[in-house]
């Protein structure tokens, strides 16, 4: 294979969705795996689209998901400059070349006239196509004398520049995922080079750009594949070789239905950035909302492309090594919320309780709670298995913390019973005496003292957590009277016994 050298390519028009993300780290992936380049490039040509801060909002995405740029804008390199608005004069003479070989012609037609003509198309059920057909009549250099373009010209008139498709004719082109295309140069129109803002559009800026900075495979998403027909042959009219293409299949709305959107995580309750978008419309962030970079990029890698085994969990090592183009599919791949999520728990449970209590211990500090390491540990061995976040870990914990306001109702309903006021302060009158108060010593002095009066086991130990917790959830009760201490569990025996007895 010759010298890889892949590019991502957005334009900064707002927060980088998820589906770009991928594309990144599909074209970072064969990179690395095939000891290529990996380059960003901004795509700004679009200046009425510009959103500021956007681009600053790319890089530090790419940056948090652990996608190393190897050229690009903070990075430098040898095939800059890698933003477009930084090269805008070389597009043009690029535009001309194809005028000078015929391939592509000046167009003075007026955006009202071209709108007029749309409308007329559609009363007649038609669609309106700038085609061989249609530019003879209208107002170009194809159709008007060299005289009077040029006169045009002179004038200063208004023009943009289009490529001259050729009237009925097949273009042959490969796809790495899709295979062999043919398409008709009689369903294509002559699309628009140069804007008469003198900015190129896409479709000439991007292409010279891959060609100057010797881009060897163009990845990108399936909105694509209907402009390489284009693509294929603005390479052969500057007598260029073109990249090798692979277009990748959409990501779904979790229904499958459709291409997933900010609306459906808005609905839904998941974010469809990487990174909280700060500015006019705001957005979540798989950051922000507590998710670790890795699981992020690992379920990612996995939504259009398949390792060829039961294997799901990934370090950006292993998919590096396993990852192969040829393995991703045509079909879109339908984005679930509730498996990203398992990703993340599946990541949470690999970090040691040291780890996730240094994380913990910034939450608590937000809250006004200032706990040592150590003490929280210990907490975090009692609940990790049941958390996918950092954030989670508060809503298992948030009773040793602070003592329960109130009481579930439902539970002081079917727990609480006559006899329980007076059980729990004879309780209350053991730990008073107890000197060990470690979860195993509490454990087998409650025990013992149950088993030696013959009471239910059940009905005392569902009364202490309702008077410790202020409801039946949490884990091991005697963990959890042996973190908050001795003092703290009388304390709450006493106030749950004076407010549920009046």
């Amino acid at each position: 294979m010759e010298q890889v050298r892949v590019r991502f390519a957005p334009s900064p028009t707002g927060p980088l969705h998820i589906g770009g993300v991928r594309t990144a780290l599909y074209n970072y992936l064969f990179a690395k795996k095939n000891g290529g380049t990996f380059i960003l490039r901004i795509e700004d040509t679009d200046q009425t689209r510009f959103v500021e801060g956007a681009e600053e909002y790319i890089m530090e995405s790419l940056k948090w998901c652990g996608i190393v740029v190897d050229e690009g804008i903070r990075e430098g390199g040898n095939y800059g400059p890698y933003r477009q608005s930084d090269k805008k004069t070389i597009y043009r003479q690029y535009a001309d070349i194809l005028i000078d070989k015929g391939d592509a012609y000046y167009a003075f037609d007026t955006p009202e006239k071209l709108e007029s003509l749309r409308s007329e198309s559609e009363k007649a059920g038609k669609t309106f196509i700038y085609n061989a057909e249609a530019r003879e009549k209208l107002i170009n250099s194809v159709s008007l004398k060299e005289v009077e373009w040029r006169e045009k010209l002179d004038k200063g008139e208004p023009f943009v520049i289009r490529f001259k498709m050729p009237h009925n004719e097949d273009i042959h082109f490969d796809d790495i995922i899709r295979g062999h295309i043919v398409v008709n140069t009689g369903t294509l129109d002559d699309k628009v080079l140069f804007k008469s803002d003198g900015m190129p559009t896409y479709h000439l800026a991007h292409l010279v750009d891959d060609h100057l900075m010797e881009i060897s495979h163009v990845i990108r998403g399936e909105e694509w594949l209907p402009s390489l027909p284009l693509h294929i042959m603005l390479y052969r009219s500057f007598g260029w070789n073109p990249p090798l293409f692979a277009h990748l299949p959409l990501l779904l709305k979790p229904d499958g239905k459709g291409k997933l959107s900010k609306r459906d995580g808005d609905k839904m309750g998941f974010p469809v950035f990487p990174l909280f978008w700060p500015y006019g419309e705001t957005a979540k962030g798989y950051r922000e909302d507590g998710y670790y970079p890795e699981p992020f990029i690992n379920m990612l890698a996995l939504l259009g492309w398949n390792p060829g085994t039961e294997q799901e969990i990934f370090s950006m090592d292993e998919l590096i090594n396993t990852f192969s183009i040829d393995r991703v599919g045509k079909s879109g791949s339908r984005f679930d919320p509730e498996k990203a999520k398992w990703f993340n728990h599946q990541y949470l449970q690999k970090r040691t309780n040291t780890q996730l209590a240094i994380e913990f211990r910034e939450f608590l500090r937000a809250h006004g709670y200032h706990f040592d390491i150590i003490r929280l540990e210990t907490l975090i061995g009692l609940v990790k298995e049941r958390v996918s976040f950092v954030k989670d870990i508060w809503e298992q914990t948030d009773f040793f913390f602070k003592a329960p306001e109130i009481y579930d109702q439902e539970v002081v309903k079917k727990r609480w019973k006559e006899d329980s006021a007076g059980l729990l302060l004879e309780l209350k009158s053991i730990l008073e005496n107890t000197v060990d108060f470690s979860a195993a010593a509490t454990e087998l002095v409650i025990k013992a003292w149950i088993e030696k009066n013959g009471y239910n086991t059940g009905a005392i130990m569902n009364a202490l957590r309702l008077l410790i917790v202020g409801t039946l959830r949490g884990p091991h009760m005697f963990d959890i009277i042996s973190w908050i201490g001795k003092d703290e569990t009388l304390k709450r025996i006493d106030k749950g016994v004076t407010l549920l007895s009046k």
